[in-house]
């Protein structure tokens, strides 16, 4: 039948826990370190990202604090170059209208001047004209 050599038994017994032992010390142990390295790496890379991501939010309120403040700055720009306009130009509209109103003046006044003028050429012809018209009359 089967012949058992306890020898044989014990030496393999042996050899097992000997291989058992050799592939714990040379490739179970480096393997699990390396596998617990890994993931402290990962936990501590997720906890670099989210730091990270809260510093990012932190850079988006301070971008969108410093876009408001440059908007305002804008704006108060945009209503002190609209007022320094509308200045200059009203001074430019107010000096227009006291020329215009000034050559209207002068002009005005010419016009009296010469409607007197002709008046009274017209005056110290008239007893010319009388006598141009009773000739002419006369004529007829």
């Amino acid at each position: 039948m089967l012949d058992i050599s306890p020898v044989l038994l014990l030496s393999s017994g042996i050899i097992f826990l000997l291989v058992v032992a050799r592939l714990n010390s040379c490739l179970f142990v480096p393997l699990l370190k390396h596998m617990d390295d890994r993931a402290a790496s990962i936990s501590k890379d997720l906890e670099d990202a989210k730091s990270n991501g809260a510093d990012v939010n932190g850079m988006i309120v301070e971008a969108n604090n410093v876009i408001a403040e440059a908007k305002k700055e804008a704006a108060a720009i945009r209503e002190q170059a609209y007022k320094e306009a509308k200045e200059s130009a009203d001074a430019k509209l107010a000096n227009a209208k006291s020329k215009l109103e000034a050559k209207s003046d002068d002009f005005a006044k010419s016009l009296e001047n010469e409607t007197k003028a002709l008046r009274d050429t017209l005056v110290s012809a008239m007893p010319q004209f009388n006598d141009s018209l009773k000739t002419k009359l006369s004529s007829i």
